[in-house]
């Protein structure tokens, strides 16, 4: 079977591998179609703290059921999308339902290989049917359910003055949600093609070009109160740390960026404030279920997905993803 794999950053090969068997209790996909993420872009370019290489990226995917274990619930032909936070079910983290964080975690296409290849098994308890839903909206579960949760995870509530930083997939999945809630939602970025779509596409109330003046801009918007709930999706250290000051006063700031280094902010600010500081990662079964929900009910635009590309092309068309000038929202790949 056709499999791409990431040899070191910037090197992607195209290899035959043999297909998988599937272990006791595992579920054998014909992979269809895999969503690419910002987590892939930096396997690529070697910016991924939690990865050894070589490494098969991909862990957006849908596909269909080849094989699934006696008495399983799912069926050959099933159309389904996975789950790809594989937890452990017994730590510390997981006895509270906080699977997304579980101390032992394995995330396709990071600590395990992934799913840029034409059969995957997974354990069936990851893998879910896709009623209702296209193989191209499974496959874009899993980063909305990244920013449904950071959503959730803040609490945020109808009427309240909602900022996210950076809007990249994740960010966008953020404000989908947060308006979902009834939220206000401004959107700051560099990128005015970004911000154009977050206003045009998913609703957002305002849009603020990062550069001079923008702190301002910011403060106008809101009565000089700044933001209930900030949200950074910038991957950014420095965005990250600036963050802080467009927090109100009693408001939360929650991290869905994850980056290799340390986060530094003023303590008399924080604590003047009273802000709350929240880690957001992965994302629960409830936060899936609610993406699902919204696909159903006609929430997500399908202009989310920009491009597409055959796993075949991956090795010779993956990097024009990382150009600007492309575009690129979400990208597909075909298996």
């Amino acid at each position: 079977m056709l499999t791409v794999v990431c040899e070191t950053p910037g090197t992607l090969s195209a290899q035959n591998r043999p297909m998988p068997m599937p272990a006791e209790g595992e579920v054998l996909l014909r992979v269809k179609r895999v969503g690419v993420c910002g987590t892939d872009l930096h396997i690529f370019t070697g910016n991924q703290p939690f990865l050894s290489y070589p490494r098969v990226m991909g862990h957006e995917l849908s596909g269909v059921v080849e094989q699934a274990p006696a008495g399983s619930a799912l069926a050959k032909g099933d159309v389904v999308y996975v789950m790809p936070y594989l937890s452990c079910g017994h730590c510390v983290a997981c006895r509270q339902g906080r699977t997304n964080c579980c101390v032992n975690i394995q995330v396709l296409g990071v600590h395990r290989d992934g799913a840029f290849t034409e059969y995957l098994s997974v354990p069936q308890a990851f893998v879910h049917k896709a009623a209702g839903v296209s193989l191209d909206q499974a496959a874009m579960v899993e980063f909305l359910a990244i920013g449904a949760h950071a959503v959730r995870r803040a609490q945020v509530s109808a009427g309240q003055r909602v900022l996210v930083v950076g809007t990249g997939p994740i960010g966008m999945a953020a404000i989908l949600f947060a308006k979902l809630r009834g939220a206000t939602v401004t959107a700051l970025d560099s990128r005015a093609d970004r911000l154009a779509f977050c206003t045009q596409q998913l609703g957002a109330h305002a849009s603020v070009t990062v550069g001079e003046g923008d702190e301002a801009q910011l403060a106008v918007l809101t009565d000089n109160a700044f933001y209930d709930v900030v949200f950074d999706a910038t991957g950014n250290a420095k965005a990250m740390e600036r963050g802080f000051r467009f927090v109100a006063h009693a408001g939360t700031y929650v991290l869905i960026s994850v980056v290799a280094a340390d986060i530094t902010f003023s303590d008399p600010e924080f604590h003047k404030r009273e802000t709350t500081l929240l880690a957001s990662r992965n994302a629960t079964t409830e936060d899936f279920e609610t993406v699902l929900a919204a696909m159903r009910d006609g929430h997500v635009p399908a202009a989310l997905n920009t491009h597409r590309m055959a796993l075949a092309d991956v090795p010779a068309q993956f990097r024009t993803l990382l150009d600007p000038a492309a575009g690129v929202v979400k990208a597909i790949v075909e298996c």
